[in-house]
């Protein structure tokens, strides 16, 4: 009897039930250009609470590939709490990208850094954010980012130069949560409710240290607190 062929297609006009609805995949199975992005957002579809689970790479997985493709992933799953901040973080109320009182932040996206509004500053975050992870100059090829065949080495590393861009990337969208943590709250834990994903980020730049704890200012869950104090 021939193997059932699982196409792995989201097709134009699917119900928002069958989006992504197919049968999970070992990574070592996935024999795609993509595959660490397409097992990170397997395990996210699969239980966005499981956070130990979704961090921990697979054996064998290139460091700074496996940093790069979740960074991307958390910037794609952001602009899910940016169209929700559209509906209340209005340019003329939050015309400065604050969190608290003492916390004023510039935006990177102009020559010179100046203020914006928090959901300018937001906008520009993002566009900044794809335009770098998916910058040819700092990260040629993803095609690169995955496994090779065994008759080749085990994977290609990234630049260690363009690894270390990430913090700033992740200093700059880590804003993002702090904003709508500390002005738009019941907005922020209803979208956290659903996602996890500040929980997730926070844990993703302790583990790989990426940003300083002390402007990690969102309050975490006791268990991510007590690991950032270890």
């Amino acid at each position: 009897m021939a193997a059932t062929v699982v196409l792995r297609r989201n097709r134009p006009g699917m119900k928002a039930k069958d989006w992504s609805n197919w049968p999970d995949q070992s990574f070592e199975d996935m024999d795609s250009t993509l595959a660490v992005q397409q097992y990170i957002q397997q395990l996210v579809r699969k239980n966005p609470a499981d956070i130990e689970l979704i961090l921990t790479p697979p054996d064998n997985q290139d460091e700074g590939v496996w940093k790069y493709e979740h960074l991307r992933q958390f910037c794609l799953e952001l602009n899910g709490l940016a169209v929700r901040l559209q509906e209340e973080c209005n340019p003329k109320v939050c015309v400065q990208m604050t969190a608290t009182e003492q916390w004023i932040f510039l935006c990177a996206a102009h020559k010179q850094p100046k203020e914006c509004s928090a959901i300018d500053y937001t906008r520009h975050t993002l566009d900044g954010a794809a335009c770098l992870l998916n910058s040819n100059k700092y990260f040629p090829s993803r095609s690169m980012c995955c496994p090779l065949p065994d008759a080749l080495p085990p994977g290609v590393s990234i630049k260690e130069s363009s690894v270390s861009k990430l913090g700033s990337v992740c200093r700059r969208v880590y804003r993002i949560f702090s904003h709508a943590y500390f002005h738009h709250r019941q907005l922020f834990d209803d979208f956290e409710n659903e996602t996890k994903l500040c929980q997730r980020f926070t844990s993703f730049v302790i583990k790989y240290d990426l940003m300083a704890k002390d402007n990690l200012i969102v309050p975490m869950t006791e268990e991510l607190q007590q690991e950032s104090e270890a």
